[in-house]
């Protein structure tokens, strides 16, 4: 299996990763803030379709090292940010999606969606961004997502996650490279 995302059309990724389960696990990590947290972004989430998600991303609490912050993200590192979203699908525990950026005039929200499925004592995760406007956007969040995905899986195996900003701009060359003109 290749970590890295696979683009399926001009605005769309797709990560597919092996997790150590039960399934119900990997849904806790998915849909409790405090779970989540520790891999992605906390905040609370309506457990419906159309309930309020808050996406509160606060990058200082991923970083496992001291190590240099890119200028990009030095104002949000501490202060964090928040994306709020609304779920648009919910079936515990397979299937989780919410929309990811803010409405913009004329513009639909890009969406993620999560799909889980057993296999054995692991679960498969296959992760799909959609309505992504741009290749930058594309490359972007295609190394953001391949970035926490790693730190989830280092957290459910039970060891330390990769440095946080050196694999970050690591893994941004790489989708800058990897997504096609």
């Amino acid at each position: 299996m290749n970590d890295y995302g696979v683009v399926l059309d001009a605005s769309t990724v797709r990560f597919e990763r092996v997790l150590p389960g039960p399934i119900e696990r990997v849904w806790e990590f998915l849909t409790d803030p405090v779970q989540r947290a520790k891999w992605f972004a906390g905040g609370p989430m309506e457990p419906r379709v159309g309930g309020k998600l808050e996406l509160h991303f606060k990058h200082r609490n991923l970083m496992t090292v001291d190590e240099p912050v890119p200028e990009k993200y030095r104002d949000v590192t501490d202060k964090g940010f928040t994306f709020h979203s609304t779920v648009t699908r919910w079936e515990p525990p397979r299937a989780l999606a919410f929309t990811f950026s803010e409405p913009k005039e004329g513009i639909a929200p890009s969406e993620v969606t999560f799909e889980l499925t057993p296999e054995g004592r692991n679960v498969r995760l296959v992760l799909t961004h959609r309505r992504l406007p741009t290749r930058a956007e594309m490359a972007d969040v295609s190394g953001g997502w391949h970035l926490h995905l790693g730190i989830l899986q280092a957290k459910l195996e039970g060891r330390e996650p990769e440095p946080l900003w050196a694999t970050h701009s690591k893994l941004t060359a790489a989708y800058a490279e990897r997504i096609p003109h």
